[in-house]
């Protein structure tokens, strides 16, 4: 029975590779083949995660046998956190291979893009059930691959041809980095299997070696580069030609690579805690900026982008943090979000203007009473559900984050000039509901990956007073966000604000770092035809 299950998980990914077979013999114009085969690949991806989830609760978690010599090679690996993940790639997948029968309806390659499509898909799949680092490192970069299909389908696009090429110099960074840590892990460990690894490192093996530093500094690094981190997060901002198919499954899956990365070697990560400190950094301050420069964006999409950015680095924070529960819960949010925002890209125009039909700004004065309330409401929901924050600085840390945002959902109430009953029957409903969801989900988070990733976050003297910066940075972020309509009337405020407007130029900076990828000497002026 538990082969057959083991079996049933891999019929996910066959049913979409052969979805793909299929889509090269018909590539062209309503390839009713193809729209058939992928009807059916749907339905039997998410069979294939249900299998596996079956398997986790029947015989708990498993790993295949490696196909290869001198332990690497290739296995599945079947725990809650990678059944998790394959139940979330498998509905966005099907979801997005929905939508894309008709969007792209009439195209004279619609068959080739839902191939390219389902074959992207099925890498993710076999990223996320990898149990050897060979496995993982292979798939990580096919995934890469298949993804760079799509954002050149339409090759008379300038801007796709650019942002792709800005990929590829990224995406082959972050796999060489991959590579080379899965040797160092392979030498310290004697073995590529993942679980093995896992346990070895949760007992102490390798801790402080220069090995297994490096190993994790690299890590590190490659799910940084994979989450479009900033200052390398350009091409994530100018991938917008591609199909919106293609939008959604990048911004609701595989840009998460980087936080599934860390969190599935998160116990190799706790042997060095320099690497998950950086991870910190990087992540707070791409957050920060990305939801800075998020406020003064016109374009829907861009914005949308500029979100994936800031959700990105606040996954890697938490990572760096050692809440790793929090980071897939985060993950699994995001996604969900992202999917719809991208898929109702439309109808997502009206969410800016709405914002901007709002003229109330609230004082400081409310801003602090209303920071009081929302935090007063945070901790006495955390009593209520019995949250462990006063040994858990992390744990408290985030709580302290949910209330600043929170900040601005009782800002934003108490300068409505509404009345007190509106204020308690909306504001203060929404703002515990919110809370409770979190606290809420966290602990059946933690419940859930216990037994496959570490649930208890770090408590190091370095990870606390991160936190405190990051606490400051993010009070600071919302403080402004709720102030911006009167501080933009000040002219050191309008300047600053053309800055951010344009991401402090990191993305030109870039630019001129990958100076030889320029259209103009890979591809003839005259060949580019611009389309909307």
């Amino acid at each position: 029975m538990a082969q057959l299950l083991i079996l049933l998980t891999l019929a996910a990914p066959a049913s979409l590779v052969a979805v793909a077979l299929r889509a090269r013999r018909q590539p062209g114009p309503r390839p009713h083949t193809v729209l058939r085969a992928a009807r059916m690949a749907a339905p039997l991806a998410l069979l294939g995660s249900a299998a596996a989830i079956a398997h986790v609760a029947l015989y708990g978690a498993t790993t295949t046998a490696t196909a290869g010599p001198a332990g690497l090679g290739f296995s599945i690996r079947v725990d809650a956190l990678s059944v998790t993940m394959l139940a979330l790639v498998a509905f966005m997948g099907g979801v997005v291979l929905r939508f894309s029968r008709n969007y792209l309806d009439g195209d004279p390659r619609h068959g080739a893009f839902i191939g390219n499509l389902a074959l992207t898909v099925a890498s993710v799949m076999m990223l996320v059930l990898a149990g050897n680092l060979l496995h993982l490192a292979v798939f990580w970069a096919l995934t890469s691959f298949a993804l760079h299909r799509l954002l050149v389908f339409y090759r008379d696009r300038r801007g796709a041809v650019l942002a792709a090429r800005k990929k590829w110099v990224v995406a082959r960074a972050g796999d060489v980095l991959l590579a080379a840590s899965a040797v160092l892990l392979w030498l310290t460990y004697g073995t590529g299997d993942l679980a093995t690894i896992a346990t070895a490192a949760a007992s102490g093996a390798g801790a402080g070696g220069a090995m297994v530093l490096a190993a994790t500094l690299m890590i590190a690094a490659a799910a940084a580069l994979k989450s479009a981190a900033f200052p390398t997060h350009g091409w994530l901002l100018d991938v917008m030609e591609t199909p919106t198919p293609v939008s959604a499954l990048l911004h609701a899956g595989i840009i998460n690579g980087g936080t599934f990365l860390v969190v599935r070697l998160a116990d190799v990560m706790l042997t060095t805690p320099i690497a998950l400190h950086l991870l910190v950094v990087v992540g707070a301050v791409t957050a920060i900026v990305a939801s800075s420069v998020l406020v003064t964006q016109a374009s829907v999409k861009t914005a949308l982008a500029w979100s994936s950015a800031a959700h990105m680095g606040f996954m890697l924070m938490l990572c760096g943090f050692g809440a790793f529960p929090v980071a897939v819960l985060h993950l699994i949010a995001h996604s969900f979000y992202k999917a719809h925002a991208f898929l109702a890209s439309g109808s997502a125009v009206e969410v800016p203007r709405a914002a901007s039909a709002k003229t109330s700004v609230p004082s400081w004065g409310r801003i602090v009473l209303g920071l009081a309330v929302a935090g007063v409401s945070v901790a006495g929901v955390g009593t209520l559900l019995d949250v462990e924050m006063a040994d858990k600085p992390v744990t408290l840390g985030l709580a302290a984050v949910i209330a600043i945002a929170l900040t601005q959902l009782w800002g934003a109430g108490l300068a409505a000039g509404r009345d007190l009953g509106f204020v308690l029957t909306r504001v203060a409903v929404w703002s515990t509901a919110t809370t409770l969801a979190f606290f809420g989900l966290e602990l059946a988070a933690a419940d859930l990956l216990a037994g496959a990733i570490p649930v208890d976050p770090l408590t190091d003297p370095v990870t606390v007073l991160l936190l405190l910066g990051v606490v400051a940075g993010f009070a600071a972020v919302v403080a402004v966000q709720l102030r911006l309509p009167v501080l933009a009337t000040r002219p050191r405020v309008r300047a600053l604000r053309v800055h951010m407007r344009n991401g402090f130029y990191a993305n030109a900076r870039f630019d001129r770092l990958v100076g030889g990828w320029s259209a103009d000497r890979r591809t003839p002026t005259s060949s580019i035809r611009t389309t909307s």
